[in-house]
C-alpha cells in the first residue's frame, strides 16, 4: 500500500474537538467524501486490500447506521463485482429480519439484517467507516454469524486505537487503513 495514497486519504480526515460532546475528538470523513480523487483513492485502497487478502468473497456487508459508513460499502462491492448487504437500525428493513441489541458508550441500540441476506457458508467482509469502542461492529458480526455466514474480516477506514474496539472482535480478523490514538 503506497504511503502517498494513504496520505491522500488521511489528509482528508478532519478532526472536530468536543463533538458530539465535550472531550470527544470526532474524525470527520466528509472532506474525503467531497473530494472525488481522494474518495476514489480510498475505494482503490480498500479494493486492493480485499483482493489481496481474499480470493473468494461473496458479499460486502455494511453498517448503515449513518450515511458515512453506508457510502463506502456499495462502491467497494461494485468494484469487486459482488453484492452488498445492509446492516441497519431496527425497523428500517422490510420482511423477516434477525435483530441484536448491543451497548453503546451512551446507551443501547439494536441492529438488524434481513433473514435471507446471506446463505450459510457465504463469505462476507464487514465494512464501516470507523471503529471506536467496537460495539456496533460486534453486533454486526453477531447478526451475520446467526445467518451462518463466514466472516472473513472486519474492515474500517479509521480505527481509534485508544478505545481498543478491535479487541472486542475476538478471533475475527480486523484491518484498518488509518489509525488514530
Amino acid at each position: 500500500m503506497s504511503d502517498e495514497r494513504l496520505r491522500t486519504v488521511r489528509d482528508r480526515v478532519r478532526p472536530f474537538p468536543d463533538f458530539p460532546e465535550p472531550g470527544v475528538l470526532f474524525r470527520d470523513i466528509s472532506p474525503l467524501l467531497k473530494d472525488p480523487v481522494a474518495f476514489r483513492t480510498l475505494i482503490d485502497l480498500l479494493e486492493d486490500h480485499v483482493r489481496a487478502s481474499f480470493p473468494k468473497i461473496d458479499f460486502i456487508a455494511g453498517e448503515c447506521l449513518d450515511s458515512r459508513g453506508f457510502l463506502i460499502g456499495p462502491p467497494l462491492a461494485q468494484r469487486l463485482g459482488i453484492g452488498f448487504v445492509p446492516v441497519r437500525k431496527k425497523g428500517k428493513l422490510p420482511g423477516p429480519t434477525e435483530c441484536v441489541s448491543y451497548s453503546l458508550e451512551y446507551g443501547k441500540a439494536e441492529l438488524e439484517v434481513q433473514s435471507d441476506a446471506v446463505e450459510p457458508g457465504q463469505k462476507v467482509v464487514i465494512v464501516d467507516d470507523l471503529l471506536a469502542t467496537g460495539g456496533t461492529m460486534c453486533a454486526a458480526c453477531e447478526l451475520l454469524k446467526r445467518l451462518k455466514a463466514e466472516i472473513l474480516e472486519c474492515l474500517v477506514v479509521i480505527e481509534l486505537k485508544a478505545l481498543k474496539g478491535s479487541e472486542k472482535l475476538n478471533s475475527i480478523p480486523f484491518h484498518s487503513l488509518l489509525q488514530f490514538d
